[in-house]
């Protein structure tokens, strides 16, 4: 057999194994916001990062540009390592103490408010890249001031919610309950999520606000960005999960992209065993041909 068919018999082997790595899950940009309630930045991307309709969302983006909402997913400390509250100075909890998310940590009494109350309550967080670790929530102590920067102090020191993540969310969601104390207007829940497979956490606030129900209520509510935003903002988005250490299985929500989530994944194996059992095949043919040369 000739050097320049193994060659070619090998490229061919080599681009069969090439394809099954380039079409399983293993890469995915950024990392998730709180969905449910609505973070304040997922609310104001939800808006329209070009045309934001609340006016703290106008301000964020005559502020810090329209670069921050486009990494919604992002808010992050690579190195934090269980320090949070080493690391963040108060008045910079919201931003993570990041000055490209600088507007996050206004002390402004309209940014788009959740309509809460006591008791048990559903949080949804939408993730791009699902990582290990425990997510913790806290909510503001009654009394609370929204015209003044958040402080550690401002939270109340048990968690509303503690959640253990794991590195994979087939729905592109991680689900389960807070348990909100007896509050009164507007309040603050603040989201720590730290990794334990990397020192990296992420951070978010979320605006909720106790005692308002009815129409009106759900009406004034934020939204959160829907999975049409979600990927027709990704190019736009310059956040990458990469270098942060882990292993992280993508995200996607299932009911966008119409299909299961394996679905992909099984077509590139299929379609990857077929390219791969077709290259073994030349090779054995090559070498089988060269034998027969040779005898004769």
């Amino acid at each position: 057999m000739s050097a320049r068919r193994t060659t070619a018999a090998l490229g061919a082997i080599g681009a069969a194994a090439l394809a099954v790595t380039g079409l399983t899950p293993g890469s995915a940009s950024a990392h998730g916001a709180l969905n449910t309630p609505v973070s304040r930045i997922a609310a104001c991307y939800a808006e329209g990062p070009e045309h934001p309709q609340s006016q703290v969302c106008k301000d964020l983006v005559a502020d810090s540009g329209t670069q921050p909402l486009y990494d919604w997913n992002e808010v992050n400390i690579a190195d934090a390592n269980g320090q949070s509250r080493q690391i963040i100075p108060d008045g910079h909890l919201c931003s993570a103490n990041r000055d490209k998310y600088r507007a996050l940590d206004w002390a402004r009494t309209d940014w788009p408010a959740t309509p809460v109350a006591a008791g048990q309550t559903g949080v949804s967080f939408r993730v791009t890249a699902p990582h290990r670790g425990t997510m913790t929530l806290y909510i503001t102590k009654q009394g609370y001031d929204p015209t003044k920067p958040l402080k550690w102090s401002d939270l109340d020191d048990t968690p509303i919610a503690v959640y253990s993540t794991v590195a994979s969310a087939p729905s592109g969601f991680y689900t389960f309950t807070a348990t909100l104390p007896a509050r009164t207007g507007r309040q603050l829940i603040y989201q720590v999520w730290q990794r334990t497979d990397s020192p990296e956490a992420f951070y978010g606030c979320a605006d909720v606000v106790f005692g308002q129900s009815g129409a009106a209520a759900r009406a004034a509510a934020p939204q959160a960005p829907t999975e049409a935003q979600i990927l027709a903002g990704e190019s736009k988005s310059t956040v990458s999960h990469h270098g942060h250490g882990g292993t992280e299985t993508i995200a996607t929500s299932d009911a966008a992209a119409g299909r299961p989530a394996t679905a992909t994944l099984e077509a590139a194996l299929s379609g990857s065993a077929v390219l791969a059992s077709g290259a073994l095949g030349l090779l054995f043919w090559s070498r089988r041909r060269a034998a027969v040369r040779a005898r004769d």
